[in-house]
């Protein structure tokens, strides 16, 4: 029988000597998880568990094997700039730990700076998190980083405290003094807590610390390429990560009158992995992370060995990538072509990574391929409707990604790059396409279906009025207006109560996307439960008669619908909704 051999050793901390080395960099303290997500409560419940010697689970390390000589890209003032090991498991509580007993700030899922501030009763030993009236209160401590970051000996805080509590409360008998000046003392000891660590060999690949990971992680929260990238460079590139989360933390937040230029926008609001894979597309020509994983290691594919220097080099590529990228200039010319293409607000994008894959594809055409800018816009604003529309990156998005990727190397110059995305466009969107896939893909009652998006979409490039109005689609689709109640309203153009009246009484059949049409919500309300062919004439008689047959042929309504059969009418209206789509698709072509 072959020696059971085990992938890790275990070792003992106390949490002063974990603190210590995450001070001097041995231990890397990276967002291999992505922002700190941890509410306040959920800290202050992990020192309560601590201060009553519960046990707070088992920390999960990867040993580095990196020689701490090594050069860095990026600038840090640590002891040891590469740190010997990694948190795979656990960076919540140590980040959680780390900022309380340091009194640093950490981010949130919003990339915005926020304080942790536990408070503490020393007269029962109680953990809250601080709010005003704790802070009045000088029962409390409002804030324990304090005990920690004073450099004072636990002597001096117990006795400060219990001076300010008698100068506010009157004299303490013995027994109270003796119990807050325990509690204290417990408290300000909670720096010699014992943990234990699991720390995986060097040896051990990134795919095999995921499955451990998952296997031990009670939360299931799975780790992908991504998470591993983003954590090389915050060992490697640690200005890098931190260009990364700035971009992303300045896309949420609209900037100031008059402030400097802003990633902020109306569309999307990236993350810093998502970025991430446009720089790796454009840097490496690669959909797939795992191969680049490697790459960015410094791994020789060939030999399996580990090259410094090959690492560097690698790193320089993805910086190189990375600048324009976060190219504010490139960013809002990309995000100008989406909304020049119909796409006018967040609500019609159906796919994040769809979007950001055409990013990549923009940057392409426009630093290696050349493509003068008016052409690519134009362009790009039809590959985006086209994977949009077709939902091209929703199954195996890397795999698919990687192939697109792939045809551009025979690719020399902007003719050659229009001339690979126009054939892949074409061979989709075939007449069958238009004429059976794309109606038979409208018949559901999804709101996030990527066929209505298309639509509506199309509706603004071919400047659709709203359903019974004057007012454009485009103009009360505008993001930045932000009235009480929103502009337009989804309209049953059959009513839900009057379909329900026929005895069709299938929430599916009712809210089928071919029963909805864009209204202004006053209309919405006007119309209430009347069936199509009592509200219709009325409505009518608002407009001229070629004002009323464009705004019929433009919300894909066929003459007289509002005497057809239901199920006929859905079925038409069907046809006419893919049409509409081709229309606009076809017009992003256009000059």
């Amino acid at each position: 029988m072959n020696e059971l051999k085990t992938c890790f050793k275990r070792v003992d901390y106390d949490l002063s000597a974990l603190l210590h080395y995450i001070d001097i960099g041995d231990i890397g303290l990276p967002d291999i998880q992505r922002p700190f997500v941890w509410s306040n409560i959920k800290v202050r419940d992990l020192f309560d568990s601590m201060y009553r010697g519960f046990p707070v689970g088992y920390l999960l390390f990867w040993e580095n094997g990196q020689a701490n000589e090594a050069r860095q890209i990026g600038l840090d003032s640590k002891a040891h700039p590469i740190p010997l090991r990694l948190i795979v498991d656990g960076q919540q509580r140590l980040t959680s730990l780390y900022a309380v007993f340091r009194g640093r700030k950490i981010l949130d899922d919003d990339y915005r700076e926020r304080s942790i501030e536990i408070a503490f009763r020393p007269r029962d030993g109680m953990f809250e998190v601080c709010d005003a009236a704790i802070r009045k209160d000088p029962e409390w401590i409002p804030n324990i980083s304090e005990l920690w970051a004073s450099g004072k000996s636990s002597y001096q805080i117990v006795k400060s405290f219990l001076q300010s509590l008698q100068r506010a409360k009157g004299p303490l008998s013995e027994e109270e003094e003796e119990r807050i000046s325990h509690n204290l003392d417990c408290l300000f000891d909670l720096q010699k807590y014992p943990f234990t660590a699991l720390e995986i060999a060097p040896t051990v690949d990134e795919k095999e610390v995921a499955d451990i990971f998952v296997r031990i992680n009670s939360e299931g929260v799975k780790l992908n390429q991504a998470d591993f990238i983003l954590t090389l460079m915050s060992v490697f590139w640690d200005d890098g990560r931190a260009e990364l989360e700035r971009f992303c933390r300045e896309s949420r937040q609209p900037p100031k009158l008059g402030g400097k230029p802003s990633p902020f926008n109306h569309l999307i609001q990236p993350d810093p992995d998502q970025l991430l894979r446009v720089s790796v597309a454009v840097s490496f020509h690669r959909g797939r992370l795992k191969a680049v994983y490697n790459v960015l290691r410094g791994k020789d594919v060939d030999t399996g060995e580990v090259s410094v220097e090959r690492r560097e080099q690698q790193f320089a590529i993805l910086e190189k990538a990375q600048a324009r990228v976060l190219d504010l200039t490139h960013w809002h010319l990309f995000l100008g072509a989406i909304s020049s293409a119909g796409f006018r607000s967040a609500e019609l994008i159906s796919s994040q990574n769809t979007l950001l894959y055409a990013y990549a594809f923009y940057l392409l055409g426009r630093d290696q391929f050349d493509v003068p800018e008016h052409n690519l816009e134009r362009l790009i604003g039809r590959w985006f409707f086209f994977t949009s529309l077709t939902g091209r990156y929703t199954g195996s998005p890397e795999t698919v990604m990687d192939g697109d990727l792939n045809r551009l190397r025979d690719a020399t110059d902007d003719e050659g790059f229009i001339s690979v995305l126009n054939g892949l466009m074409a061979n989709e969107l075939t007449d069958d396409y238009w004429t059976i896939t794309l109606p038979a893909a409208l018949e559901t009652s999804s709101a996030r279906n990527p066929g209505l998006f298309a639509y509506i979409s199309a509706q603004v490039r071919l400047g659709a009025p709203v359903l019974f109005s004057d007012k454009l689609i485009t103009n009360l689709l505008d993001p930045s207006l932000r009235p009480q109640k929103k502009s337009l309203d989804r309209h049953h153009l059959f009513p839900r109560a009057w379909l329900e009246q026929q005895g069709i009484t299938d929430r599916r059949l009712i809210n089928q996307q071919a029963n909805l049409a864009l209204l202004e919500w006053p209309d919405n309300i006007d119309i209430g439960d009347a069936s199509p062919s009592e509200y219709v004439p009325k409505l009518h008689q608002r407009f001229s008669q070629s004002q009323w047959r464009v705004m019929h042929e433009l919300h894909a309504l066929p003459e007289g619908w509002e005497n057809m059969q239901y199920g006929d009418f859905l079925a038409e209206r069907r046809k006419r909704m893919a049409a509409i789509i081709g229309r606009g698709f076809e017009a992003l072509a256009e000059p």
